[in-house]
């Protein structure tokens, strides 16, 4: 499927009405484009005159010191990497827009969770959340059905997800077999799991939105 941000935009204050509180879902494997789009549809809700924050699943990647402790470091990523609970209780606690919510946000340059990084006000109207597991089937993310008002899944062809993949990690000046450990021996196989085991979406793309 093929739309612009600006029909997306257009799409979600229909839905919205007059609804002080609605939840965008944007979900998809990693390297999929998930922040960029969140942050480009909050600037066109901005544009229309609305009032938009976005809020990362990221923030809630487990500390590397469990993960080391429980084997998990190289697979960090994956669901079980997740706080899920402390998650789910911040997306309930943003649904009814009666207070201020500060959330976690991930630095990836230091790979750690930063908390009370970002704050969520009450007169926001459209929270943009994005991660990987917004629509995953399995576990407590399943939890997660129903709580967003209107949902995007992007599910970019794999040989694409590769080379934005590469990309990243090279960005942050990895060798290549750290890259190539990265790439193969995590981030694709979660896009896999992430690809096969999902809920339908409002909207499905391809390829994220300029």
């Amino acid at each position: 499927m093929t739309v612009s941000t600006e029909e997306i935009a257009g799409e979600v204050l229909s839905r919205a009405g007059d609804r002080t509180r609605f939840l965008i879902g944007i979900a998809g494997p990693p390297g999929s484009g998930k922040s960029t789009m969140a942050d480009n549809l909050a600037a066109a809700l901005k544009a229309r005159g609305e009032s938009a924050a976005v809020l990362p699943m990221d923030g809630f990647h487990m500390d590397n010191a469990i993960l080391i402790e429980r084997g998990l470091l190289a697979r960090k990523g994956i669901p079980e990497t997740f706080d899920v609970r402390g998650f789910l209780d911040i997306i309930r606690a943003v649904r009814p827009a009666d207070q201020e919510v500060l959330v976690p946000v991930f630095d990836r340059a230091r790979e750690l969770a930063i908390a009370s990084a970002r704050p969520i006000d009450p007169k926001d109207r459209f929270i943009i959340v994005e991660g990987n597991y917004l629509l995953f089937t399995q576990g407590k993310w399943a939890e997660l059905d129903g709580i967003f008002d209107f949902t995007i899944m992007l599910a970019p062809p794999i040989e694409v997800l590769e080379e934005r993949l590469w990309a990243r990690w090279r960005g942050y000046n990895l060798s290549e077999e750290a890259a190539s450990a990265k790439v193969y021996g995590n981030d694709l196989p979660n896009g896999r799991l992430i690809l096969e085991n999902r809920r339908p979406a409002d909207v499905t793309l391809e390829i994220a939105l300029a």
